[in-house]
C-alpha cells in the first residue's frame, strides 16, 4: 500500500524498548536488543526527525495522583455545517487564549467527525463537577462561538470519566506501570508498535 510507513525489524526493537521506558539510552537499547548502537542512534534520530517519535510526561493530577483535579468529563462538539478543520484550527486553534486554556483544564483533544460535520472532543480536567462545568460553559463555549460564530455548535455530547484505563495502546497505569516506566515482566508480545501486514 502507498502511504505507509512501514518499520523495519529494527526499529520495531528500538519502539518497543521505548516504549517500555521513554528515558532509555541507545546504548541500553542496543544491549536489550543486539541491535548495534550506531543503528540505534541512527535509527532513533530518523524516527524523531520523521515526527514518528514523541516524547512527553503524563502527570498525574487526578485522584490517584495528585488530587489537584477530580472531576473528569469528555466532550464531543458537534458544529454546525459548514465548519471546516483548517477553519477550526486558524481561528480556534492557534489562537493564544485557547492554547493558554488547554493547558490547564484539557487534557486531551481530537478533531473528528461526526454526522458528517467537524467535531471537537475533549477531556477537561478540574477541581470539581461544578467547576468543570463553569470553565466548559463560562469560557471554552463563549470562546467557540466568538471565533466560530454564534450558531457554531450543532450538538453536544457529555460523559463523565471515572476512571483511566489504558493509554496510548500500550499503558494500563494500574496494572502494568511502575515508577514511570512499564513493568519488566510485562511480555514483549503485548507491547503494540504497528500492525505488520503480512
Amino acid at each position: 500500500m502507498e502511504g505507509i510507513r512501514r518499520l523495519d525489524e529494527n526499529e520495531r526493537k528500538i519502539v518497543k524498548e521505548l516504549i517500555k521506558n521513554p528515558r532509555i539510552s541507545d546504548n541500553q537499547i542496543s544491549k536489550n536488543t543486539k541491535v548495534p548502537v550506531m543503528t540505534v542512534n541512527r535509527k532513533r534520530k530518523q524516527l524523531e526527525e520523521e515526527r514518528l517519535l514523541h516524547y512527553f510526561t503524563s502527570f498525574d493530577t487526578g485522584e490517584f495522583g495528585t488530587g489537584t483535579f477530580k472531576a473528569k468529563q469528555l466532550y464531543i462538539i458537534k458544529f454546525k455545517t459548514g465548519i471546516t478543520r483548517s477553519q477550526f484550527i486558524e481561528k480556534v486553534e492557534k489562537d493564544k487564549r485557547f492554547q493558554a486554556f488547554n493547558a490547564s483544564y484539557i487534557s486531551l483533544s481530537y478533531l473528528g467527525e461526526k454526522d458528517g460535520r467537524l467535531a471537537l472532543i475533549m477531556v477537561l480536567d478540574a477541581e470539581t463537577d461544578s467547576s468543570l462545568v463553569d470553565e466548559f460553559s463560562g469560557k471554552i463555549v463563549p470562546h467557540l462561538k466568538e471565533n466560530l460564530g454564534e450558531e457554531c455548535i450543532a450538538e453536544l455530547i457529555t460523559t463523565k470519566i471515572i476512571n483511566t484505563l489504558r493509554r496510548h495502546h500500550n499503558y494500563l497505569p494500574s496494572i502494568n506501570m511502575e515508577k514511570g516506566v512499564m513493568k519488566k515482566d510485562w511480555p514483549d508480545d503485548w507491547i503494540f508498535v504497528d500492525k505488520i501486514v503480512e
